[in-house]
């Protein structure tokens, strides 16, 4: 199935989302840069560049948004696509907060149109690997989530829009810790219990640097989770705790390290556990899994994993940490 695509900022993210369409034709470019727009759209035949993301949402010979803007317009860019009937891929958070991204969801259910969060590091392969594994009982019942993620920040990033609370919407529980919210709920289910605090302790901006946050479910599994831009050496580190096994995930690619799986299966007579590594060296494929997921998705008319429900859930939570709700 081709789906005729508008890609919606045209940044880093933008370009990974274009470089992951397959044989999906881009036919529109648009970016408040319009520079950086047309940089796009001459990578793509047929692609038309332009700065009117309202003109580009609308047009008839579109099937799919990509919504890749700074988080104060993908709520609203996001709304505007789904009352024009077409199907969206918006980057995480998805909004600001979840009061921003109801009103999307609604109109999404109105329209009948298919809205994917980009939650893409649930199709890394080692985490869908992980989550076959724990599919098939393997693990035994699931007790508790640890995770890291982090990177030691950069100078003048005070100065850029994630240091922006009006745009932003938050600091860095927002930005990566969303991730690790959505994979521990993916995991573990949802969160009754939300414990934590966002705080600065070193970047001058008007944002979290860190976030901590301690999370249960009514079944009292817990989710123990830090957010940080303070890291200095990036980090990523994802364990899942059954009560028969554990599985590692650490490492995304490039500066986080090589992306791995490890199991740690318990044996009965308890003792150092059956061990089984999968290494995953090469580029880095969640940009094209997702979409193709996507695109299943759409054709056949099923919830996507990481829907807009699922991006409700990981900002109720962030929410409630920065004292909103």
């Amino acid at each position: 199935m081709q789906l005729r695509t508008a890609i919606i900022g045209c940044g880093v993210i933008g370009n990974k989302r274009a470089g992951a369409l397959d044989d999906c034709p881009l036919v529109a470019a648009v970016d408040t840069n319009v520079a950086r727009a047309r940089q796009l759209a001459s990578q793509h035949p047929g692609c038309q560049a332009g700065e009117d993301w309202r003109a580009a949402v609308t047009r008839n010979d579109l099937d799919l948004v990509i919504v890749a803007t700074t988080n104060d317009m993908l709520a609203p860019i996001t709304l505007a696509a789904a009352q024009a009937g077409k199907h969206v891929l918006v980057e995480k958070p998805a909004a600001r907060n979840a009061a921003e991204l109801s009103p999307v969801l609604d109109a999404a259910k109105r329209a009948g149109t298919i809205v994917k969060v980009g939650f893409n590091h649930r199709f890394h392969p080692a985490f869908l690997k992980a989550r076959e594994i724990v599919d098939s009982g393997a693990l035994g019942p699931l007790m508790f989530v640890r995770a890291r993620y982090g990177h030691g920040g950069r100078l003048g990033m005070e100065k850029e829009w994630r240091g922006n609370p009006r745009i932003a919407g938050g600091g860095e529980m927002l930005d990566q810790g969303v991730h690790l919210i959505d994979l521990s709920r993916w995991f573990l289910g949802d969160f009754a219990q939300v414990l934590g605090r966002a705080a600065t302790f070193f970047w001058n901006w008007q944002v979290e640097d860190n976030g901590f946050a301690l999370l249960g479910t009514p079944a009292g599994q817990i989710a123990w989770l830090h957010a940080s831009c303070t890291e200095w050496k990036n980090v990523f580190s994802f364990e899942i705790y059954g009560r028969e096994g554990k599985l590692h995930v650490e490492g995304l690619g490039g500066s986080y390290g090589v992306e791995r799986l490890s199991f740690y299966k318990m044996l009965p007579q308890m003792g150092p556990p059956q061990t089984t590594i999968w290494e995953y060296p090469g580029p880095d494929t969640s940009w094209s899994a997702e979409f193709s997921h996507l695109r299943d998705c759409i054709a056949h008319n099923r919830e996507p994993s990481g829907s807009l429900e699922d991006a409700l859930a990981a900002l109720d939570v962030v929410g409630k940490l920065y004292g909103q709700s």
